[in-house]
């Protein structure tokens, strides 16, 4: 099963207030982007963040302990977002983009993203 476009959209929306927000379709799941970053994982319509210490700490300073599992088969484990906490997933966001790299291009192309 993979996620609906629907279901998608409406992660965007809830980060919306995080910064530029477009997504990307790829084997049949998304991966959501923040300021061109990719920031998080979208399999079967649940939201997936990486195992990661700053990711931990956005999640202990809204006091939640985060359930874990597998996106997708080979993955390996991740944090699961409660997207419908939109102050939690906007901080996560912003986080997020404040510490990935940009992707590499592609064939000197920037991959494109959907808005």
């Amino acid at each position: 099963m993979s996620s609906s476009a629907d279901f998608v959209q409406f992660v965007a929306d809830q980060v919306s207030d995080a910064g530029d927000i477009s997504y990307r379709k790829m084997f049949g799941e998304y991966m959501l982007y923040c300021d061109e970053r990719p920031v998080l994982l979208i399999c079967d319509d649940t939201v997936y963040v990486k195992q990661i210490p700053e990711t931990l700490s956005v999640f202990m300073l809204y006091d939640i302990s985060p359930d874990s599992d597998i996106p997708y088969r080979g993955g390996r484990p991740h944090y699961i977002l409660d997207i419908e906490n939109i102050d939690m997933s906007t901080e996560m966001v912003r986080v997020l983009a404040r510490i990935t790299p940009l992707p590499k291009s592609h064939m000197g192309k920037k991959y494109l993203a959907f808005h």
